[in-house]
């Protein structure tokens, strides 16, 4: 069961990882942008609809990474303090109430948005002869479905955790940089190591 729980863990980081990359293209193409506009005097008319479009798909497919990583915001200042199985209870609670009717419905728009887009072959009207829309809103019922994916492996968790009173392993994923461990992993604090 855990290696199931992994494959979706890193199917979902390998698709965030790898639509993580449109940050870079993004800033390259605005840093040309503004040379382009401001330097050449020759700003390009599509530049804006597409950088709306690469932070969105960058947005949109993060949402399953961020899950997978356990990322995500909470609200309740007191959900640390909870013991394992009293979490994983309101863990579960709100993946039935809230996250599974939301998904569901971002699927179910989002693939007849991204169907309608692509029958008709909807462009941009921001700007004269805008860039297509249709490939971008494709984007959005798939990154529902990883989604929905990735939240019935939370929800085995969950179970798991109520069954065994602790959360089962998640796979390793970079940390922030502790300075204090940081210096006494290369024993930088002057001292002799220990």
């Amino acid at each position: 069961m855990q290696n199931v729980l992994f494959f979706v863990d890193r199917l979902s980081s390998l698709v965030g990882q790898a639509f993580s990359w449109l940050i870079v293209a993004l800033t390259f193409l605005i840093s040309w942008e503004v040379f382009a506009r401001y330097a050449l005097n020759s700003p390009n008319p599509w530049a804006f609809d597409l950088m709306i479009m690469m932070y969105g798909a960058a947005f949109m497919m993060a949402g399953a990474y961020t899950l997978a990583k356990n990322g995500h915001v909470r609200g309740d200042v007191l959900y640390s303090f909870f013991p394992p199985r009293l979490q994983a209870g309101l863990d579960l609670l709100l993946y039935f109430v809230f996250f599974i009717p939301g998904v569901v419905a971002l699927c179910w728009a989002g693939y007849t948005y991204a169907a309608e887009s692509f029958a008709i072959r909807e462009h941009s009207t921001l700007t004269a002869n805008g860039p297509p829309l249709y490939p971008f809103k494709m984007v959005i019922p798939f990154a529902g479905i990883l989604l929905l994916l990735q939240g019935c492996v939370e929800i085995v968790r969950c179970v798991i955790c109520l069954r065994n009173g602790a959360w089962p392993a998640r796979e390793a994923d970079v940390e922030e940089v502790d300075v204090d461990k940081l210096k006494a992993m290369v024993h930088a604090d002057g001292g002799p190591a220990k």
